[in-house]
């Protein structure tokens, strides 16, 4: 098993959509919330993913085709 640490931001059309639900239901992806800041407008959160590699791609193309915006994190995001 793989973990990869990202951050979804998302658009105000995409607020009050289930995708980091619809995200571990779908694939073979575990995710545990890291980080996180959501108001009516916009939003953010930093996920660590985890599962094979292939799901873990498989599931962030299937995010960044919804419109969420993707961007890779490193380094101590609440470490433990």
């Amino acid at each position: 098993m793989v973990k990869q640490r990202v951050k979804f931001t998302f658009l105000e059309n995409l607020i009050k959509e289930p995708i980091v639900y619809q995200l571990g239901h779908k694939f073979a992806v575990v995710t545990n919330v890291r980080r996180a800041d959501v108001d009516e407008a916009k939003g953010w959160m930093v996920l660590e993913l985890e599962g094979t590699q292939q799901a873990i791609d498989d599931s962030l193309r299937w995010v960044k085709e919804r419109g969420v915006l993707v961007a890779p994190v490193t380094g101590d995001v609440i470490e433990g």
